[in-house]
């Protein structure tokens, strides 16, 4: 076993750890295997994550926006981590974080920001003047030459792509190597399967859900089908949804199927008039608009889900529910892991968005 990034008896000495990140919920899928995996190899070390908002702005109408973040509901109920730093979306919010973090005194710090490294080089050496500080960082280039002096600012760099490139590899796979540089941690492929364990409640919330619509008698199969994602790159069209559901109910296997339709906060009144206008029945519209665990303890009801390149289909994989994921060519690395229940369809030029897979090569794949 080499010697590990973060020297071994600092490691041993030391009483608490701060990860710095930027985080969606898809990375937090993938990342939390890893930070569990590091809270079991050092139980000794408390383990306290700083995530960034990269949206971080001066315009107070943004605020409770960001404020909402659903992953922080996650990261609420993770009990291998301490201590979260989430108030961050404003100049001001992120100054006092700072001021927070280096009262801390941490002795070793690590920024997994692959967005601006150099940032988060800088960011990690201002909570952290007199620790141990790890920071990703890209083979230096010409057009890199005016952070040189940031990257100085670690004591250790570390290339975002340590994975071999040459063997294709998930983002699972990169993220188990950081872990096994920085500290000597391994994480099997078994142990990167996504998990989120849902407290009763949203269960028991999602089932009187169910029970609301109808669909805990129904005689056929529940699908989920989520068309969005972040970026228009990555949604599909509500329409083609609609047309799903009803080519679907044309096939014998899915003639009785209950449908539910996911859609962001903002897309809730396209949707809504959608389903009204087409007259789809037992279809439903669901959100989840108050807390993070209403989208696993539904996704966990279903036979079936159908989504874009977005959490949910990460979530489809932690929850155990097959899932049907629409993706473009250029992110092969994010695909669902759990290659045994999943089944990927990808737009048919690389340079296609999501929106151009067509509703037959769906059907071509639930057959």
């Amino acid at each position: 076993m080499n010697d590990p990034l973060i020297p071994s008896d600092l490691l041993k000495k030391s009483d608490k750890i701060l990860f710095i990140a930027h985080l969606a919920l898809g990375d937090y899928t993938y990342l939390q295997n890893c930070f569990q995996a590091f809270a079991r190899a050092y139980p000794h070390l408390k383990l306290h994550l700083w995530v960034d908002e990269v949206r971080r702005t001066n315009d107070a109408s943004q605020w409770p926006h960001l404020k909402k973040n659903v992953l922080y509901d996650w990261l609420a109920a993770c009990d291998f981590i301490d201590k979260v730093y989430n108030q961050n979306y404003s100049p001001e919010l992120f100054e006092a974080s700072i001021k927070d973090a280096r009262e801390e005194h941490y002795p070793i710090v690590v920024s997994l920001g692959t967005l601006r490294p150099h940032f988060y080089a800088n960011l990690a050496r201002r909570i952290s003047p007199d620790g141990f500080v790890v920071g990703l960082k890209k083979p230096m280039r010409l057009s890199g030459l005016p952070h040189y002096f940031t990257y100085r600012k670690l004591d250790v760099a570390l290339d975002p792509d340590v994975a071999d490139r040459s063997s294709a590899p998930h983002i699972s796979d990169v993220h188990a190597e950081w872990f096994r540089l920085l500290a000597n941690v391994d994480i099997p492929p078994r142990e990167r399967i996504p998990f989120v364990h849902i407290p009763e409640r949203f269960i028991e919330g999602a089932r009187a859900r169910l029970h609301e619509w109808g669909f805990d008698k129904r005689q056929g199969k529940l699908v989920f089908i989520n068309p969005f994602a972040k970026t228009r790159k990555r949604c599909w069209p509500v329409e083609r949804v609609a047309e799903l559901i009803t080519t679907m109910r044309g096939q014998p296997g899915w003639r009785d199927a209950c449908f539910i339709v996911n859609a962001v906060p903002q897309e809730v009144g396209r949707v809504k008039t959608m389903l009204a206008e087409r007259q789809l029945d037992r279809t439903e519209l669901f959100s989840a608009n108050e807390n993070f665990f209403q989208l696993p303890a539904m996704l966990a009801q279903c036979d079936l889900i159908v989504s874009v390149e977005t959490a949910v289909m990460h979530l489809a994989n932690a929850v155990g529910v097959p899932v049907v994921a629409l993706m473009r060519q250029k992110t092969p690395e994010w695909a669902p892991v759990d290659k045994a229940n999943s089944t990927v369809i990808t737009a048919h030029q690389r340079r296609d968005w999501v929106k151009a897979i067509p509703v037959q090569d769906v059907m071509h794949a639930l057959a």
